[in-house]
């Protein structure tokens, strides 16, 4: 088999980095798992992205994708943050990859913010051939923010995940809206003209609420959103929710008392219902 991954180089972090990590997201975080910075193969592209696994080789964990958010390279992922996220993934006993998206953190091509980036997310599966702990069998995945919709169109692409986490996800971009200004910079960087007729073609075919249809009912949505979130609006999560009810999609809805985008004050009990939501799904 020819190898899909092109280069992979472990964490380089400083003591107080990851005395920091520790005290942040847990010493399991880092003492037994193994984060990669890697550069992998995507339709041709060289993407850069990330790999994190369990040192201990003697058993299979199930794979979990984990969609950034942001666009270009705000919001992408520096190794602290990737030995603390995917560190903490890592160490409930998955094997996780996450991409950085094309033309971000020096790899090839240009961020289309849901475009033919979502390849990006798809060419992560094969990955896992070359992982050893890695159960290719069962696959989890999970977005925040503009990672909640890349999570959504790639889940309209595969049925082979069971179970999804999406946490602020962006179901409708509202092209023609000035709620969110934000939002309104933040795509506008990629997808042309604000307010022309290909930026809203573009908006309404990474709005999942468009065709929420198209999505699997073989993979239950844990939604989870913020009340107070200024930049991807609650009723993104709520809209959806009614559509997944219209089309018997199985998800649970979380909505968070005054909640950030960030959900900083409700840490905890986000991790707790992520963790749960993977071990029911994907190890019972």
């Amino acid at each position: 088999m020819q190898s899909k991954i092109i280069e992979r180089d472990p964490l380089q972090l400083k003591s107080t980095q990851i005395k920091m990590i520790k005290s942040g997201w847990g010493s399991s975080s880092v003492d037994d798992v193994t984060i990669e910075k890697i550069t992998y193969d995507s339709g041709g592209l060289n993407v850069k992205g990330y790999i994190a696994y369990p040192n201990d080789e003697s058993k299979k964990y199930p794979c979990v994708i984990w969609c950034r958010g942001g666009i270009g390279n705000a919001g992408a992922i520096d190794a602290f943050n990737a030995q603390g996220i995917f560190g903490q993934l890592a160490s409930w006993g998955y094997v996780v990859f996450s991409t950085q998206y094309r033309g971000n953190a020096g790899g090839d091509g240009k961020d289309q913010f849901g475009g033919e980036d979502i390849n990006d997310v798809l060419n992560l599966i094969p990955l896992a051939e070359e992982i050893p702990q890695a159960n290719t069998d069962i696959w989890g995945i999970e977005g925040w923010s503009r990672g909640g919709m890349m999570t959504y169109l790639t889940l309209t692409k595969t049925d082979i995940f069971k179970a999804a986490v999406v946490t602020g996800g962006i179901a409708n971009l509202r092209c023609s809206s000035d709620e969110s200004r934000f939002m309104r910079k933040l795509y506008q960087v990629t997808m042309g003209e604000y307010g022309s007729g290909d930026f809203n073609s573009r908006c309404e075919s990474r709005s999942i609420i468009n065709f929420a249809d198209k999505l699997p009912k073989s993979t239950p949505i844990l939604l989870m959103h913020g009340t107070a979130d200024n930049r991807v609006f609650p009723h993104d999560s709520l809209d959806l929710s009614f559509k997944l009810l219209e089309y018997e999609i199985p998800f649970r809805l979380l909505m968070l008392e005054n909640g950030d985008h960030f959900l900083k004050a409700h840490r905890k009990e986000v991790d707790a219902n992520r963790k749960m939501w993977f071990e029911k799904y994907l190890k019972n």
